[in-house]
Parts: C-alpha cells; structure tokens; sequence
C-alpha cells in the first residue's frame, strides 16, 4: 500500500515538513473518544481514524474516504460539518474548540469539541483540512470538584428559564470570573459561556425528545429570549432546527 503523505507547516521552523497520514491514522485509532479526519479541497475524506468509522455505522474506513460528511450522516446532520470544511476552506481560518452537538448511531446525541485547521503543502498553497472532534465524556472526581462550584452549576441547571451570564455564574460560585473559568476549563474543557449554551442545549434536546411541549414553551424554559433566537442557537450547535430534531429522534427510537 502507498503511503499517503500530507506536507503541512509546523510553526517555529524553518521549513515544512512531511506527516505521514498513516501514522496519525494509526495514533488517533487508539483513542475511541475523538474523531480524527483529514480531507480535501471538496471536503472529501482522505484519511479517518477508527472512531469517525464506528459513530457513523460504517465498517470500514475505505466506506468514509471519498466521501463528504453530507454522504454518510442521515439527512440535515451531515449539512453542518459540510458547511463548516467549506467555510474553513473558503476563508483559510481554522474553526477552533468549536461546541457542538453530533448525533452518534445508533441514537444518542454527543457534545463534542471540534477543530479544523487549514492545510497547506510545502508551497503554501492550500490542499485541505485536518481535524479532530474531541467527546466531551471526561469523568470527574467529586472529591477533586469544589463544592461551592458544584452547587452554582446545580442551582444554574434547576434555573435555566432565568437569564445568564458567565460573570453572575462566578458569582454565584463565590469565584472570580477568571478562577471560575479556568475551573470550568479544567474539568468540563469548556469556557463558560459554552457550558451556558451547553446546559441550555441539552435540556432542550432532552425536552423535544422525551415531552410533548411546544418549541415556544422550551424555548422559555431553556432561557431563550423567544422562539427564534432558540432556533438560531439550536441550528448554530446541533446542525437542525428543534423540529428537525425532534422528528429525528422520534423516527430512530
């Protein structure tokens, strides 16, 4: 077999150097929590690690590799990672740490972090992208969690309906904004306000999968101003509208 060689510039020296993308293949494939791609100018895959295969119901990776996020999720879900590499390509900017909600097969929805970098070759000229999507499933010692943290965050998630901003949340924890977030870094690996839009996020899936209430009355109860602004949130980070999301889930259970 070729090996498949991607040429990409390390910062600090003083030429660019070659990665072979079967090795990052092989390193990321030990780690089941993180999706590891490389694609092309179309945002076709060119390498994927073993993770990316398993949550997309494939059986193997030559199934993913000339293919489009758009061609192996079901419908609207496979649009927002499409329409992200394309951003990316089309502006040569990385898209870093961005919060997200991926729906994981069979069905069960996963936040992720995910970041996508340009790819140049040894000219500079732009060849494609790499990335990783990191699961957000860090188990946390509570010994190892301070508790006036715990309580504001318990207290926030049983409030959501209220209004609220990073700065009242490291209040309510008795924390300075800048010690509360690095907290937060350190055992959720979110800032704060993406543990916000997280909590805010959740519920709402939860409550469009698991009730009957309107997209209106979620949209109160999650702390959105009114039914647009949720649906804008809601698309930002899971990819569809609250009702796109709601048929899917009750079409896959």
């Amino acid at each position: 077999m070729r090996t498949r060689l991607v040429e990409t510039p390390f910062r600090g020296l003083n030429s660019p150097r070659a990665v072979d993308v079967a090795v990052l293949e092989q390193m990321f494939d030990q780690l089941p929590d993180a999706a590891f791609f490389v694609k092309d100018l179309e945002g076709r895959y060119t390498a994927v690690n073993a993770s990316l295969i398993e949550r997309h119901g494939l059986q193997r990776k030559e199934q993913a590799i000339g293919r489009r996020p758009c061609d192996i999720c079901p419908g609207e879900f496979g649009r927002l990672p499409s329409q992200q590499d394309a951003e990316v390509l089309r502006t040569n900017r990385p898209l870093l740490n961005h919060l997200e909600m991926h729906w994981q097969l069979p069905h069960q929805p996963c936040w992720c972090l995910t970041t996508k970098l340009p790819l140049h070759n040894a000219e500079g000229k732009l060849v494609g992208l790499i990335g990783i999507s990191r699961d957000l499933r860090a188990p946390i010692k509570s010994q190892e969690f301070p508790a006036a943290v715990a309580t504001a965050l318990h207290r926030y998630e049983n409030n959501l309906g209220d209004p609220m901003t990073p700065s009242n949340l490291a209040s309510w924890a008795r924390l300075t904004p800048a010690r509360f977030a690095r907290l937060l870094k350190r055992f959720f690996g979110l800032t704060p306000s993406q543990y916000i839009s997280k909590a805010r996020i959740s519920a709402a899936s939860t409550f469009l999968r698991e009730t009957d209430r309107t997209v209106a009355e979620i949209a109160a109860a999650c702390g959105f101003e009114d039914h647009s602004s949720f649906t804008r949130a809601f698309r930002r980070v899971v990819g569809v509208t609250p009702t796109q999301f709601r048929e899917t889930a009750r079409r896959l259970s």
